[in-house]
C-alpha cells in the first residue's frame, strides 16, 4: 500500500495550541508578558535537565503545555462507508507574472470525497504558575470563551467537509499540590480537559473535468450558404439549429437488452423527442417546467427523457423556448428538481426575458402591476394607496348609470367606468385608466406588444390585441422547444 500521511490528527493538535495561544499575565512590575504554549508534558527528567541538574533552579513559569490524552472511535458518528460525494470545482484563471485572477475560466475538476471515520480527541492543557495570582489572571482569559464550547476551523480548503469542529471544557482540575504540601511545591500545575469530535479523511481523488460547451459547426450563414460582405466586421457564432430540420429518430436498449423505443431523440441537437420524432409538450411557470402527459407518451418523470440525451449536464445544459410572439428565444438553465423528478428547475437568462412596456401613470412610471383582480367581486378599498395598479378581468359602472359601485368610487365620489383588461391606478382622489385596452387592438397599424409583470405572483404578462396572455409561461407545444 502506498504511503499515505496528511497530519489530519495533527492539524487538530495545532489548532488547540493556536487556540490557547497569545494570552498574557501581569508580572509584579504591571507588565504585561505573553505566556508561551508547547506541545507535550513535562517529565522529571526533562525538568531536571532544564533545571541545569540543580535543586537551585525551578522551570520558567508561567508557561502551558497541551498533549494529548486519548483517541477512541465514536460509533454514534458513524455512516455509509460507501458512500462517495462527487463535487465539481471551477476554479477562475490565474496570471502568476502580474499575481491576479482573470475574468476567465481556470482549471476544471471533479473531486470524488470518502466518508471519514469519526473519532474523539481528548486532549489535556497544563497551566504552570508559581503562585495563585499567575493562575487566576490566565484561567479567568481562558475560561470565559467556553460556554461550554468553542468552534474551530482546521483548513479553508473549500472542498474539506471536516474543517469544522468543536472544543468542548470537560474537566478543570484546579491543583496539582496536595494538602499537606509535599514535595516539588514552588511550581502549581492546573489542568484543563478538552474533547473534540474529528474526523480521519482517506485520501480524494482529483479528475480533470472535461466539458464541451461549445460547438462551432459553420462560420457561414448554412441557410443562405454564404458569408454577408455587408458587415464590416462578421460575428462568428456557434450555429443554433431550427426546431423542424434534421429530425432523426434514435432508439436505446433498456437494461435487459431489449430495444425501448418509449423515447428517440434527435442526435444532432440532442432534443428531447417523443416516438414520433417530435418533442413532448411542457409546461412552463416560473422558474419550473413540467412534462404534459397526453397519455400517448406515458413517462411524466424527465430522467428518463435526460437519459435519452446522454450528456445531460446539471446547471450547464440549456432550454431554448420558442414562443408564439415572441421575437426572440427564452433561454434558461435546467436541473433535475430532487425532490419532484416531474420537474426541471430553471435559472432563466434574464437578457432573454421581454422587458417589461413602460406604463405613464398620474403617480408612477413602471411597467408592473400590483394586483390581477375581478371588480365585480373584489372591494379596493384597501389598496387607495397612491400608485397602485390593478388589472382588470371584467367591466365595471358605465356611463348610462346614475350610481356605480361605492368601493370603487373616488373621494369626489365619482364613479370608476373601465372596461375588461383595463388597467388603472390610484392617483391619490380617484381610479384613473392608464392602459385602455379598447384603444390597443391588434388591428391597430402601430400596435406594439405591451408586456408587464404582476408584483404579486412575479408572472409576466403581455397584451396582443384582444387578450391578456402568459409573455413565455405556459403550455410549449412539440417543436417550440428543446433543450441542449
Amino acid at each position: 500500500m502506498q504511503h499515505f500521511y496528511d497530519g489530519q490528527i495533527r492539524r487538530y493538535i495545532t489548532q488547540v495550541i493556536r487556540l490557547l495561544s497569545n494570552f498574557s499575565y501581569k508580572d509584579g512590575a504591571g507588565a504585561l508578558k505573553t505566556i508561551p504554549v508547547m506541545y507535550g508534558d513535562i517529565t522529571r527528567q526533562v525538568a531536571h535537565i532544564i533545571r541545569d541538574n540543580s535543586e537551585n533552579k525551578i522551570p520558567s513559569v508561567p508557561r502551558m503545555g497541551v498533549y494529548v490524552t486519548n483517541l477512541e472511535m465514536d460509533r454514534t458518528r458513524l455512516s455509509d462507508a460507501s458512500f462517495v460525494s462527487k463535487i465539481h470545482i471551477r476554479e477562475r484563471a490565474y496570471d502568476s507574472n502580474n499575481n491576479e485572477y482573470l475574468n476567465t475560466q481556470g482549471k476544471n475538476v471533479t473531486v470524488e470525497r470518502l466518508m471519514p471515520t469519526p473519532y474523539t480527541l481528548t486532549v489535556n492543557c497544563d497551566i504552570w504558575t508559581s503562585n495563585t495570582e499567575q493562575k487566576l489572571q490566565i484561567l479567568e482569559q481562558i475560561l470565559m470563551l467556553f460556554n461550554p464550547s468553542l468552534e474551530i476551523q482546521t483548513t479553508d480548503n473549500y472542498v474539506d467537509w471536516t474543517s469544522l469542529s468543536v472544543v468542548e471544557l470537560n474537566n478543570i482540575n484546579f491543583s496539582g499540590r496536595t494538602i499537606p504540601v509535599g514535595i516539588e511545591t514552588e511550581v502549581d500545575v492546573a489542568t484543563l480537559s478538552f474533547s473534540m469530535p474529528i474526523y480521519i479523511s482517506p485520501p480524494t481523488k482529483v479528475k480533470k473535468l472535461g466539458v464541451i460547451t461549445h460547438i462551432i459547426t459553420s462560420i457561414f450563414n448554412e441557410r443562405t450558404g454564404d458569408i454577408d460582405l455587408s458587415q464590416s466586421m462578421p460575428e462568428l457564432m456557434a450555429y443554433q439549429d431550427d426546431y423542424s430540420n434534421s429530425i432523426k429518430a434514435n432508439v436505446r436498449k433498456s437494461a435487459d437488452g431489449s430495444i425501448d423505443t418509449s423515447v428517440a431523440i434527435r442526435k444532432d441537437t440532442d432534443s428531447v423527442l417523443g416516438t414520433t420524432g417530435i418533442n413532448v409538450d411542457i409546461m412552463v411557470m416560473n422558474s419550473t417546467v413540467s412534462i404534459i402527459d397526453k397519455g400517448t407518451i406515458g413517462i411524466a418523470n424527465w430522467q428518463g427523457y435526460l437519459d435519452a440525451i446522454g450528456n445531460f449536464k446539471t446547471g450547464l445544459s440549456k432550454i431554448y423556448l420558442n414562443r408564439e410572439g415572441v421575437d426572440d428565444q427564452v433561454i434558461g438553465t435546467v436541473a433535475i428538481n430532487e425532490t419532484n423528478p416531474a420537474q426541471l428547475l430553471v435559472d432563466w437568462d434574464e437578457d432573454t426575458i421581454p422587458t417589461d412596456t413602460v406604463i405613464v401613470g398620474p403617480a408612477s412610471t413602471r411597467g408592473s402591476i400590483d394586483y390581477i383582480v375581478d371588480p365585480t367581486t373584489f372591494n379596493p378599498s384597501n389598496l387607495k394607496i397612491n400608485g397602485k395598479r390593478l388589472l382588470l378581468l371584467k367591466d365595471i359602472g358605465s356611463a348610462d348609470n346614475a350610481d356605480g359601485a361605492d368601493a370603487w368610487k373616488g373621494d369626489s365620489n365619482i364613479d370608476l367606468v373601465a372596461g375588461a383588461n383595463d388597467i388603472v391606478e390610484w392617483n391619490g382622489t380617484n381610479w384613473q385608466i392608464i392602459f385602455d385596452a379598447s384603444a390597443n387592438p391588434v388591428t391597430a397599424n402601430n400596435f406594439v406588444t405591451t408586456y408587464i409583470t404582476n408584483l404579486n405572483t412575479g408572472i409576466q404578462y403581455k397584451w396582443n390585441g384582444t387578450e391578456w396572455l402568459l409573455s413565455f409561461e405556459g403550455e410549449y407545444r412539440k417543436d417550440t422547444w428543446k433543450i441542449q
